[in-house]
């Protein structure tokens, strides 16, 4: 997908996906991971979720990856954290926003995703996933699901997606199927469906929406 229609999303303030409240299947199930304290945790696309102020209330580090620099700027502001920036050597269009929170750090890269790699953002114990495979198109989902793997060195997941008719709602989000979940993530992971409940599209609310939870451990 053209990285300006996220900016234009940000830049218009039309993030409807952007939750006021932690995601309660986060709270639910994220000790399914059993991180021990101070593990790092990717979170891909991460916008100004305060997902990550939960994490970092769990004890957590966070690192997460946002292209649209306003949405992590907003973060900071937002929760009251003061921050440096720390720009690429050798890339204009990436830089690392790094503050403290309940003495964990928490670091956003501004970048596409697929310009990172694990040198950059070092060690990561677990990854969660809430709201960006489902941002990705089809023929975008496998490049990305094996960067999310690279970028961890294959470390556990959580991640949260979405399903349903297609035909009703063209996304995104978009739908993404039980088999595609196997195809993307089955050679580097056991999968577990930890949950499948009704949920709300905020685009589409009269659509039928079925919000997966999916716990993908190291075999």
């Amino acid at each position: 997908m053209n990285p300006e229609f996220w900016r234009t999303r940000w830049q218009e303030k039309r993030i409807g996906f952007n939750q006021s409240e932690v995601n309660p299947s986060l709270i639910k199930y994220f000790s399914d991971l059993e991180l021990p304290t101070g593990s790092r945790v990717l979170v891909p696309l991460c916008g100004k979720s305060i997902d990550m102020v939960w994490l970092a209330a769990q004890g957590y580090g966070v690192v997460g990856i946002e292209l649209v620099e306003s949405a992590i700027r907003e973060f900071f502001v937002e929760q009251a954290i003061a921050y440096t920036i720390t720009e690429h050597s050798k890339n204009a269009n990436i830089k690392c926003y790094q503050g403290q929170l309940l003495e964990q750090t928490i670091e956003l890269w501004v970048a596409d995703i697929f310009t990172l790699d694990s040198n950059n953002i070092g060690h990561i114990d677990a990854g969660y996933d809430r709201a960006a495979l489902i941002a990705m198109p089809t023929e975008l989902r496998p490049q990305y699901s094996q960067q999310v793997i690279d970028l961890s060195q294959n470390a556990p997941q959580l991640l949260l997606t979405l399903y349903y008719d297609q035909n009703e709602w063209a996304g995104p989000p978009f739908s993404i199927s039980h088999e595609q979940i196997q195809q993307y993530y089955s050679a580097r992971y056991n999968i577990h469906k930890l949950e499948g409940e009704p949920s709300v599209l905020n685009a589409a609310p009269e659509m039928t929406v079925t919000e997966h939870v999916w716990l993908l451990n190291k075999p």
